[in-house]
């Protein structure tokens, strides 16, 4: 009782004219990637994401911030998995970073801006930015941010990090802010209160929440409340009758794609 008290004093529900386009699509998680149908796509590359645009369905993507305060679309700090390369992301510029080609294509990595006028619009995006307690998170906003100018297509940012979605909150209150959020299999009350105090600093306007953390109470409450309520990463025919049944659209790849 207590708890839902403290959640209505500090984080107040989303206008829904604004956020209820989050509802009811599916998002191809790092784009349309994998074996199979899509031939062996990397993650986050061009082909994935235009697989997916031509299939209709959302895309999420992760971002890192460049050596030069730029925006890249990449999902590891470091450069080994998913390239030729090696290092930190962090560690190049982004005229360095975007002349790499990703393991497996001719795609290279691409800016968050190219991707955006590659999408330009046609479906909802969702942008993880990718932060760490040991980085200021202001830096990566503000590229994120930057990118974002002119944008007109339905898009949300969001991070595991509370720090980013207080950042929009309080400086760019117009760009849709989430928190990302895992149990990491622990529902004891330091865990809960630790996920609760990041919920109130971060004051998201939606969630999206770890499919094998569903059911949850709290992530139930506040959709109640009026949060939409996303929910990653669906890999199976049986998460995505879960997050059918738990939340309001699942960020999925491989089999939770459906056909």
């Amino acid at each position: 009782m207590l708890f839902a008290l403290l959640d209505s004093c500090f984080v107040t529900p989303p206008d829904q004219a604004r956020v209820g386009w989050l509802r009811g699509v599916t998002y191809a998680h790092r784009g349309l990637h994998g074996a199979g149908s899509s031939g062996g796509v990397p993650e986050n590359s061009p082909k994935g994401f235009a697989l997916a645009i031509e299939r209709g369905l959302g895309i999420e993507c992760d971002v890192q911030r460049t050596a030069d305060g730029q925006a890249v679309v990449f999902h590891d700090w470091e450069l080994e998995r998913l390239t030729g390369e090696t290092g930190a992301v962090l560690d190049r510029r982004m005229d360095q970073l975007t002349k790499i080609a990703l393991s497996g294509s001719t795609d290279l990595i691409p800016t968050l801006r190219e991707f955006l006028t590659q999408v330009a619009g046609r479906v909802p995006v969702l942008i993880e930015l990718k932060s760490r307690s040991d980085l200021r998170a202001a830096p990566l906003c503000l590229a994120v941010r930057r990118a974002l100018e002119g944008y007109r297509g339905p898009v949300a940012v969001m991070s595991f990090d509370p720090r980013v979605s207080r950042w929009f909150a309080r400086y760019s209150p117009h760009i849709v802010h989430g928190l990302v959020v895992t149990e990491n299999g622990s529902r004891t009350l330091p865990a809960r209160i630790k996920r609760r105090l990041a919920f109130w600093q971060a004051k998201p306007q939606f969630l999206a929440w770890d499919i094998r953390d569903l059911p949850s109470k709290f992530a139930a409450k506040q959709r109640k409340r009026g949060f939409p309520l996303l929910t990653w990463t669906v890999r199976s025919a049986e998460l995505a009758a879960r997050a059918a049944d738990c939340a309001d659209g699942p960020i999925a790849e491989g089999a939770g794609l459906g056909a």
